[in-house]
């Protein structure tokens, strides 16, 4: 399952986390600033977070008028075992917006 986060609710998250205002660039920032969210929130000690192996990240580029007004968002892509049931992932990806949206 996929969903899109734009950068600044990442970045809203981790500074109220962890005090720092991160830069992301490209993917391989917003991956380590969602192992820094998921590391630092409860949301891991849920028991349905345990059936997540990973979590993939890719950056898009969303034009709003022209070239030069976009914004970096993140396609996150999550990796679950086998047999997770859909209502499980559901779960737990409602999880991660709430607390992306609150922060």
């Amino acid at each position: 399952m996929k969903i899109k986060v734009e950068s600044e609710k990442i970045i809203k998250a981790v500074k109220k986390l962890d005090g720092i205002e991160m830069i992301l660039e490209n993917a391989v920032d917003a991956k380590e600033a969602l192992d820094l969210i998921l590391r630092r929130t409860d949301l891991f000690k849920q028991d349905n977070f345990e059936k997540l192996k990973d979590v993939s990240v890719s950056a898009i580029q969303e034009y709003k008028t022209s070239a030069v007004d976009y914004k970096i968002a993140f396609l996150l892509d999550f990796l679950f075992e086998d047999g997770t049931s859909p209502e499980t992932k559901i779960d737990i990806i409602k999880e991660l917006q709430a607390f992306l949206n609150k922060a």
